[in-house]
Order: structure tokens, then sequence, then C-alpha cells
């Protein structure tokens, strides 16, 4: 099964992206596709890898890992973004998540997580476990992708 989309004229490069993301969304929505990193990845480079600021955002899922709602929570500066846990869990408990997927970006386009990123990591994994929500990975996209969950953080 194949979408089609109403032919648009797409004015920016950013348009283009989150016109993918929403394709890829739409195709793995279905499934547990949300599961697999590199799925997750592609997903958010769309999303997050055109914008010029941090952005934090947050992939709200069922139980089956399927994607409820795509939230951008928090927009920051060319090298920073302040991020509350405790507004990742009021959007958590507003979708009903089981689970969710931290990601953000890094301008610069190094996506090596700082050590600010691990203890915010560890914080909203917290928060979020006393409501029995489970964070599957946290994903910071630049030129490339860095997965915490691959990389043995969470």
């Amino acid at each position: 099964m194949s979408i089609r989309y109403p032919k648009r004229c797409f004015t920016s490069e950013d348009q283009v992206l989150e016109a993918a993301a929403d394709i890829i969304a739409t195709r793995f929505v279905r499934g547990d596709a949300f599961c697999n990193p590199d799925h997750t990845m592609q997903f958010l480079s769309c999303k997050l890898g055109g914008f010029d600021r941090e952005v934090f955002a947050v992939m709200l899922l069922d139980s089956q890992h399927r994607l409820i709602k795509f939230d951008s929570l928090f927009f920051g500066t060319i090298d920073s973004a302040t991020v509350n846990a405790r507004e990742v869990v009021k959007s958590a408990l507003t979708s009903n998540a089981a689970a969710v997927i931290l990601a953000h970006n890094h301008p610069s386009g190094d996506a090596e997580p700082s050590n600010a990123d691990i203890r915010l990591t560890r914080t909203i994994c917290d928060a979020l476990a006393l409501i029995e929500v489970r964070v599957l990975d946290h994903i910071v996209v630049g030129k490339s992708c860095v997965s915490f969950a691959q990389r043995g953080l969470i």
C-alpha cells in the first residue's frame, strides 16, 4: 500500500524533511519498527536534522511501541536547550504513553553526547520510572546519530 500525498510545492529543505518524516512515521506506525534503532534514527534525522538550534523532543509510544505522538518540547540556542523533566512526564501522561524515545539534535553536527546529556537522560529516566513509563532510547542527531541504548547508557 502506498501513501499518496497531494502535490505540493516545498519552499524549503526543512519542509521536504518534515514530509519525509511523516511518510516514515506512517509506514512504521503499524508495526514495532520504533524498536529498531536504525529506523528510529532515520525518522529522527528527518525530524530534527534541519534545525539550526537545539530541539529536544520525545516520541510517545503505546504499549506495542507504535507512535502516538512526536512532541517537540524544548527549543534552545545553537549549543544548548533547557529541558525540564516535569514537562516530559506531563507529555507522557497526557498522551497515555507506555514508553518514550528521547531525542535532541546537535546543530554543530557532532552527535557525541555530552556529560550534561547523560545526566539529563538519567534524571528523565528516573522521573518516568515513577509513573511506569519506559525510556527505550535517547538519540542525539547530528551529521550521524548516536543511540544511548546501543552504547549501554540506558
